[in-house]
């Protein structure tokens, strides 16, 4: 496993490829660059906006959190868990994606887009 760790906008995460454009690598995989999708296991549906997101999560029992202009957020009342994502679905990120997974586990994954 190769890479450089970055820290940025009090985010770390690690880049694959240091010498590529930042935007671009953080939309690759570790295997060659392809574009990254969010599904939804049981349903096999792909997550294409926040509508899809949204819908899925409240029915796991997430709700919508404070009004915040920059993010969307959701927790879980059962949980310390809270998941943040930009408000404009064309900022939505790998790494937004692989929170989502982390935090409900067996119902998200992050699959290469068709």
């Amino acid at each position: 496993m190769s890479g450089v760790w970055v820290f940025k906008d009090g985010l770390v995460r690690r880049v694959e490829n240091p010498g590529r454009d930042e935007e671009a690598s953080s939309e690759s995989s570790s295997g060659g660059g392809r574009r990254k999708v969010l599904v939804h296991v049981p349903s096999g549906e792909v997550v294409t906006s926040y509508e899809v997101l949204e819908r899925r999560l409240r029915e796991l029992g997430w709700e919508r959190y404070v009004d915040d202009p920059c993010l969307l957020l959701f927790h879980q009342r059962s949980t310390v868990h809270l998941i943040s994502v930009p408000k404009d679905f064309a900022r939505f990120r790998l790494l937004h994606m692989y929170d989502i997974v982390v935090k409900t586990r067996n119902i998200f994954e992050v699959r290469d887009a068709a």
